[in-house]
């Protein structure tokens, strides 16, 4: 029998990408889901994959009172729940000078405050259901920061410092859930496009720099297959990770900030220069 047979797993997020392996993944090793996502065609996909028996649900993780409303649902349905993946994210270029308050207010909004709205809304049903672990999907740029992601960063950054004093709280006050900080490396997914994509429709200057660097990551960065991802993941839970780094490039620039924290940040802008 599975460690998470039968558990009840919540992932936003999840009709496509990490969210959809990760879904996949658990209901292999006998998870019951939760799936949600902006996306409903996406997230109809994802279910038709999985199979039968998953709650399905169109969910904004930035609107707080839907989350809650969300989260009430999902725990009337299955009676308990075990686990929260907070997955979704979106990522976004612009320069701090160029951005918009807009800019910033949509990518925390759903990169950071999902992520918080997940954790409080399911917490109480978690502590309740005596065996919870929470997974908050933070980034490699929530360990090393990059030009023109400061909206992206920023929330990564947030989410490693939130899910760490969480844990810290949970030790102290004698909880029964563990808590993992997950940071991907380069996915396969379609972050970059659907980045690129949003750009455009906002009616963004769009260079044919920017035009390589997507075909660049897609094409050299973005390398590992989100199934991988996904059981690496949920290796790491399972094995009451605290921290879980996915991905070489992931584990290599870790130690890069680790052991050259001056240094590193002059590499990372040669190396985006050199990619424009």
């Amino acid at each position: 029998m599975s460690a998470l047979g039968g558990k009840v797993c919540v992932i936003t997020g999840a009709g496509s990408g990490i969210g959809r392996a990760l879904a996949l993944d658990l209901a292999g090793r006998g998870a019951r889901l939760a799936l949600s996502d902006v996306d409903e065609a996406g997230l109809a996909q994802t279910a038709a994959l999985v199979g039968p028996g998953a709650h399905t649900a169109r969910l904004d993780v930035a609107d707080r009172d839907a989350f809650v409303a969300y989260a009430e649902a999902v725990a009337g349905h299955f009676g308990v729940v075990h686990q929260v993946y907070n997955n979704a994210g979106i990522a976004f270029r612009r320069t701090v000078l160029e951005s918009d308050w807009a800019d910033y207010e949509r990518v925390l909004g759903i990169n950071l405050w999902g992520v918080i709205h997940g954790t409080k809304a399911l917490l109480p049903h978690l502590i309740a259901s005596g065996d919870g672990h929470v997974v908050n999907i933070s980034s490699l740029n929530g360990i090393m920061a990059q030009p023109d992601m400061s909206h992206y960063c920023t929330a990564k950054f947030a989410v490693r410092g939130f899910t760490e004093t969480l844990r810290t709280e949970l030790d102290r006050d004698g909880h029964p859930v563990k808590t993992t900080v997950v940071h991907p490396g380069g996915i396969k997914t379609n972050i970059a496009s659907a980045a690129f994509a949003r750009a455009k429709a906002d009616g963004l200057p769009v260079t044919p720099a920017d035009e390589r660097r997507v075909k660049l990551y897609n094409d050299k960065l973005l390398k590992m297959d989100p199934a991988r991802a996904a059981k690496t993941i949920v290796d790491g839970v399972v094995a009451g990770r605290p921290r879980v780094m996915v991905g070489n490039d992931a584990k290599l620039l870790d130690g890069l900030v680790r052991l050259l924290p001056s240094l590193a940040p002059r590499l990372i802008v040669a190396g985006e220069r050199r990619l424009g």
